[in-house]
Protein backbone atom coordinates (compact mmCIF):
# COMPACT_ATOMS: atom_id res chain seq x y z
CA UNK A 1 0.00 0.00 0.00
CA UNK A 2 1.11 3.29 -0.85
CA UNK A 3 2.34 5.85 1.98
CA UNK A 4 0.31 9.09 1.83
CA UNK A 5 3.57 11.07 0.55
CA UNK A 6 3.90 8.57 -2.19
CA UNK A 7 -0.05 9.60 -3.07
CA UNK A 8 0.78 13.09 -3.28
CA UNK A 9 3.29 12.17 -5.67
CA UNK A 10 1.31 10.42 -7.94
CA UNK A 11 -1.80 13.34 -7.54
CA UNK A 12 1.01 15.86 -8.99
CA UNK A 13 2.65 13.30 -11.77
CA UNK A 14 -1.63 12.58 -12.96
CA UNK A 15 -2.15 16.79 -12.62
CA UNK A 16 1.39 17.19 -14.86
CA UNK A 17 -0.64 14.71 -17.42
CA UNK A 18 -3.92 16.43 -17.30
CA UNK A 19 -1.97 19.97 -17.74
CA UNK A 20 0.41 18.31 -20.60
CA UNK A 21 -2.47 16.97 -22.78
CA UNK A 22 -4.68 20.18 -22.68
CA UNK A 23 -6.90 18.86 -20.30
CA UNK A 24 -6.96 22.17 -17.33
CA UNK A 25 -6.08 25.34 -18.04
CA UNK A 26 -4.45 28.11 -15.55
CA UNK A 27 -6.14 26.35 -12.29
CA UNK A 28 -8.78 24.42 -14.14
CA UNK A 29 -9.49 20.92 -12.76
CA UNK A 30 -9.24 19.08 -9.47
CA UNK A 31 -8.12 15.59 -8.23
CA UNK A 32 -8.13 13.36 -5.42
CA UNK A 33 -7.55 10.31 -3.74
CA UNK A 34 -9.58 8.18 -0.95
CA UNK A 35 -7.29 7.73 2.17
CA UNK A 36 -9.81 5.46 3.85
CA UNK A 37 -13.75 6.00 4.76
CA UNK A 38 -12.67 9.45 7.03
CA UNK A 39 -10.23 11.09 5.02
CA UNK A 40 -9.50 12.28 1.23
CA UNK A 41 -6.22 13.80 -0.10
CA UNK A 42 -6.79 16.20 -2.55
CA UNK A 43 -5.67 19.31 -4.55
CA UNK A 44 -6.14 22.71 -3.63
CA UNK A 45 -8.32 25.79 -5.08
CA UNK A 46 -6.87 28.58 -7.47
CA UNK A 47 -3.33 26.31 -8.21
CA UNK A 48 -2.06 25.15 -12.00
CA UNK A 49 -2.49 21.08 -12.11
CA UNK A 50 1.08 21.20 -13.96
CA UNK A 51 3.26 22.57 -11.46
CA UNK A 52 2.01 21.28 -8.22
CA UNK A 53 4.15 20.41 -5.37
CA UNK A 54 3.37 17.63 -2.49
CA UNK A 55 3.46 19.88 -0.01
CA UNK A 56 0.26 21.76 -1.72
CA UNK A 57 -2.03 19.08 -1.09
CA UNK A 58 -5.40 19.11 0.94
CA UNK A 59 -6.52 16.66 3.26
CA UNK A 60 -10.50 16.76 3.75
CA UNK A 61 -12.88 14.83 5.60
CA UNK A 62 -16.36 13.41 3.94
CA UNK A 63 -18.26 16.59 4.68
CA UNK A 64 -15.82 18.88 2.70
CA UNK A 65 -14.23 20.11 6.22
CA UNK A 66 -10.87 20.97 5.82
CA UNK A 67 -8.44 19.08 8.06
CA UNK A 68 -4.58 19.50 6.63
CA UNK A 69 -3.05 21.52 4.55
CA UNK A 70 -1.70 25.27 3.93
CA UNK A 71 -3.62 26.02 0.98
CA UNK A 72 -7.15 26.23 0.46
CA UNK A 73 -9.11 23.01 -0.43
CA UNK A 74 -10.39 22.62 -3.87
CA UNK A 75 -13.81 24.20 -4.22
CA UNK A 76 -15.56 21.57 -6.10
CA UNK A 77 -14.32 19.09 -3.68
CA UNK A 78 -18.31 18.39 -3.13
CA UNK A 79 -18.30 16.35 -6.08
CA UNK A 80 -15.57 13.81 -5.49
CA UNK A 81 -16.88 13.40 -2.19
CA UNK A 82 -20.71 12.31 -4.29
CA UNK A 83 -18.59 9.74 -6.31
CA UNK A 84 -16.61 8.50 -2.74
CA UNK A 85 -19.96 7.95 -0.76
CA UNK A 86 -21.74 6.58 -3.14
CA UNK A 87 -19.25 4.14 -4.63
CA UNK A 88 -16.94 2.55 -2.14
CA UNK A 89 -15.19 0.75 -4.35
CA UNK A 90 -13.73 3.91 -6.03
CA UNK A 91 -10.45 5.31 -4.69
CA UNK A 92 -9.35 8.11 -6.98
CA UNK A 93 -11.44 10.81 -8.90
CA UNK A 94 -10.21 13.27 -11.78
CA UNK A 95 -12.39 16.55 -12.90
CA UNK A 96 -10.96 18.21 -15.86
CA UNK A 97 -12.16 19.97 -18.84
CA UNK A 98 -11.21 17.64 -21.91
CA UNK A 99 -11.81 19.85 -25.05
CA UNK A 100 -12.90 17.53 -27.32
CA UNK A 101 -15.44 16.07 -24.72
CA UNK A 102 -16.56 19.37 -23.15
CA UNK A 103 -17.46 20.62 -26.77
CA UNK A 104 -20.00 17.28 -26.54
CA UNK A 105 -20.61 18.89 -22.61
CA UNK A 106 -21.49 21.84 -24.09
CA UNK A 107 -23.41 21.42 -26.96
CA UNK A 108 -25.37 19.22 -25.37
CA UNK A 109 -25.05 16.17 -27.53
CA UNK A 110 -25.13 12.53 -26.13
CA UNK A 111 -22.41 10.17 -26.29
CA UNK A 112 -23.08 7.02 -28.35
CA UNK A 113 -22.09 3.13 -27.77
CA UNK A 114 -21.35 0.54 -29.76
CA UNK A 115 -19.07 2.28 -31.61
CA UNK A 116 -15.15 1.73 -30.45
CA UNK A 117 -14.11 -1.16 -28.86
CA UNK A 118 -11.72 0.28 -26.31
CA UNK A 119 -14.73 2.40 -24.80
CA UNK A 120 -17.36 -0.39 -25.02
CA UNK A 121 -14.86 -2.55 -22.56
CA UNK A 122 -13.36 0.98 -20.22
CA UNK A 123 -15.71 2.88 -20.07
CA UNK A 124 -19.48 2.22 -21.39
CA UNK A 125 -22.48 3.89 -21.01
CA UNK A 126 -21.14 8.10 -20.75
CA UNK A 127 -23.86 9.89 -19.12
CA UNK A 128 -24.37 13.44 -18.82
CA UNK A 129 -25.39 15.07 -15.88
CA UNK A 130 -27.71 18.16 -16.53
CA UNK A 131 -25.70 21.60 -15.30
CA UNK A 132 -25.07 23.64 -11.36
CA UNK A 133 -23.27 25.87 -10.55
CA UNK A 134 -19.93 23.96 -9.91
CA UNK A 135 -18.52 24.09 -6.47
CA UNK A 136 -22.21 23.84 -4.96
CA UNK A 137 -23.83 21.16 -3.28
CA UNK A 138 -26.29 21.18 -6.13
CA UNK A 139 -23.74 20.58 -8.56
CA UNK A 140 -22.41 17.88 -6.65
CA UNK A 141 -25.80 16.06 -6.27
CA UNK A 142 -26.06 15.86 -10.61
CA UNK A 143 -24.14 13.12 -10.61
CA UNK A 144 -25.66 11.00 -8.28
CA UNK A 145 -28.05 9.17 -10.21
CA UNK A 146 -25.60 8.38 -12.65
CA UNK A 147 -22.71 6.56 -10.42
CA UNK A 148 -23.95 3.41 -10.00
CA UNK A 149 -23.49 2.45 -13.81
CA UNK A 150 -20.63 4.24 -14.94
CA UNK A 151 -17.39 5.77 -14.36
CA UNK A 152 -17.17 8.38 -16.77
CA UNK A 153 -19.66 11.58 -16.58
CA UNK A 154 -19.87 14.34 -19.25
CA UNK A 155 -20.65 17.35 -17.06
CA UNK A 156 -23.45 20.01 -18.90
CA UNK A 157 -21.46 23.27 -20.19
CA UNK A 158 -18.26 22.35 -18.02
CA UNK A 159 -16.55 19.04 -18.43
CA UNK A 160 -15.68 15.45 -17.18
CA UNK A 161 -15.95 13.75 -14.10
CA UNK A 162 -14.10 9.97 -14.11
CA UNK A 163 -13.32 7.67 -11.26
CA UNK A 164 -11.57 4.61 -11.02
CA UNK A 165 -9.76 2.03 -8.60
CA UNK A 166 -6.69 4.10 -8.59
CA UNK A 167 -5.46 7.32 -9.64
CA UNK A 168 -4.23 6.33 -13.53
CA UNK A 169 -7.60 4.29 -13.93
CA UNK A 170 -9.38 7.56 -13.09
CA UNK A 171 -6.84 9.94 -15.06
CA UNK A 172 -7.02 7.02 -18.12
CA UNK A 173 -10.79 7.18 -18.32
CA UNK A 174 -10.55 11.15 -19.05
CA UNK A 175 -8.04 10.32 -22.03
CA UNK A 176 -10.07 7.74 -23.65
CA UNK A 177 -13.27 10.02 -23.47
CA UNK A 178 -11.11 13.22 -25.09
CA UNK A 179 -10.09 10.70 -27.74
CA UNK A 180 -13.28 9.03 -28.73
CA UNK A 181 -15.24 12.69 -28.75
CA UNK A 182 -12.07 13.94 -31.03
CA UNK A 183 -12.89 10.37 -33.33
CA UNK A 184 -16.33 11.17 -33.22
CA UNK A 185 -16.10 14.37 -34.41
CA UNK A 186 -13.33 13.35 -37.29
CA UNK A 187 -15.60 10.99 -38.24
CA UNK A 188 -18.70 13.05 -38.84
CA UNK A 189 -16.28 15.65 -40.99
CA UNK A 190 -16.09 12.82 -43.06
CA UNK A 191 -19.46 12.28 -43.60
CA UNK A 192 -20.51 8.72 -41.35
CA UNK A 193 -20.14 7.36 -38.02
CA UNK A 194 -20.38 2.95 -38.03
CA UNK A 195 -22.36 1.26 -35.62
CA UNK A 196 -21.40 -2.46 -33.99
CA UNK A 197 -24.14 -4.78 -34.76
CA UNK A 198 -25.59 -6.78 -31.73
CA UNK A 199 -23.15 -9.23 -32.39
CA UNK A 200 -19.98 -7.56 -32.17
CA UNK A 201 -21.51 -5.74 -29.36
CA UNK A 202 -22.28 -8.88 -27.08
CA UNK A 203 -18.89 -9.80 -28.22
CA UNK A 204 -17.27 -6.75 -26.35
CA UNK A 205 -19.70 -7.11 -23.65
CA UNK A 206 -18.34 -10.54 -23.09
CA UNK A 207 -14.79 -9.67 -22.96
CA UNK A 208 -15.11 -7.02 -20.54
CA UNK A 209 -17.40 -9.04 -18.33
CA UNK A 210 -14.10 -11.38 -18.64
CA UNK A 211 -11.94 -8.66 -17.28
CA UNK A 212 -14.05 -8.32 -14.53
CA UNK A 213 -15.39 -4.78 -15.67
CA UNK A 214 -19.68 -4.15 -14.84
CA UNK A 215 -21.62 -2.58 -17.65
CA UNK A 216 -25.88 -1.62 -17.38
CA UNK A 217 -26.23 -3.90 -20.30
CA UNK A 218 -24.38 -7.48 -18.71
CA UNK A 219 -27.67 -7.08 -15.98
CA UNK A 220 -30.29 -8.82 -16.37
CA UNK A 221 -33.40 -7.77 -18.65
CA UNK A 222 -30.67 -4.82 -20.37
CA UNK A 223 -30.13 -4.54 -23.79
CA UNK A 224 -27.98 -2.91 -26.14
CA UNK A 225 -31.03 0.26 -26.82
CA UNK A 226 -28.86 2.67 -25.19
CA UNK A 227 -26.94 3.80 -28.19
CA UNK A 228 -29.84 2.96 -30.97
CA UNK A 229 -31.98 5.17 -29.35
CA UNK A 230 -29.96 8.16 -28.47
CA UNK A 231 -30.32 11.67 -30.27
CA UNK A 232 -26.73 11.27 -31.07
CA UNK A 233 -27.26 7.91 -32.64
CA UNK A 234 -30.38 8.81 -34.39
CA UNK A 235 -28.14 12.06 -36.15
CA UNK A 236 -25.23 9.97 -37.07
CA UNK A 237 -26.87 7.09 -38.48
CA UNK A 238 -30.06 7.18 -40.20
CA UNK A 239 -31.13 10.12 -42.70
CA UNK A 240 -33.15 13.06 -41.50
CA UNK A 241 -36.06 14.08 -43.28
CA UNK A 242 -36.47 15.98 -45.81
CA UNK A 243 -37.00 19.64 -45.25
CA UNK A 244 -39.15 22.01 -48.29
CA UNK A 245 -35.61 23.14 -49.54
CA UNK A 246 -34.76 19.52 -50.73
CA UNK A 247 -32.00 19.63 -47.49
CA UNK A 248 -32.09 17.24 -44.64
CA UNK A 249 -34.32 18.73 -41.62
CA UNK A 250 -32.17 19.73 -39.04
CA UNK A 251 -28.93 18.90 -40.10
CA UNK A 252 -27.78 21.23 -42.65
CA UNK A 253 -29.01 24.35 -40.63
CA UNK A 254 -25.65 25.39 -40.68
CA UNK A 255 -25.17 25.22 -44.53
CA UNK A 256 -28.52 27.29 -45.01
CA UNK A 257 -26.92 29.97 -42.36
CA UNK A 258 -23.95 29.82 -44.43
CA UNK A 259 -25.74 30.13 -47.61
CA UNK A 260 -28.09 33.14 -46.76
CA UNK A 261 -25.04 34.97 -45.19
CA UNK A 262 -23.00 34.40 -48.56
CA UNK A 263 -25.95 35.54 -50.67
CA UNK A 264 -26.19 38.79 -48.33
CA UNK A 265 -22.30 39.16 -48.79
CA UNK A 266 -22.65 38.85 -52.82
CA UNK A 267 -25.09 40.96 -53.26
CA UNK A 268 -23.27 43.80 -51.03
CA UNK A 269 -19.92 43.27 -53.34
CA UNK A 270 -22.30 43.42 -56.55
CA UNK A 271 -23.52 46.70 -55.25
CA UNK A 272 -21.09 48.26 -54.41
CA UNK A 273 -19.24 47.24 -57.76
CA UNK A 274 -22.01 49.20 -59.57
Amino acid sequence: MLNEHKLKEQICEIGRRVYARGFAAANDGNISYRLNDKEVLCTPTMICKGFMKCEDMCKVDLEGKQLAGTRKRSSEILLHLAVYKNRPDVKAVVHCHPPHATAFAVAGVPIPQCILPEVEVFLGDVPTARYETPGTQKFADTIVPHLKASNTIILANHGTVTFGPDLEKAYWNSEIIDAYCKILILAKQIGNVNYFTPGQTKELLDLKQRLGYDDLRLREGENCDLCANATFGRGYSEPAAPSQNGHPAGANDMDELVRLVTDQVMAALNGARR
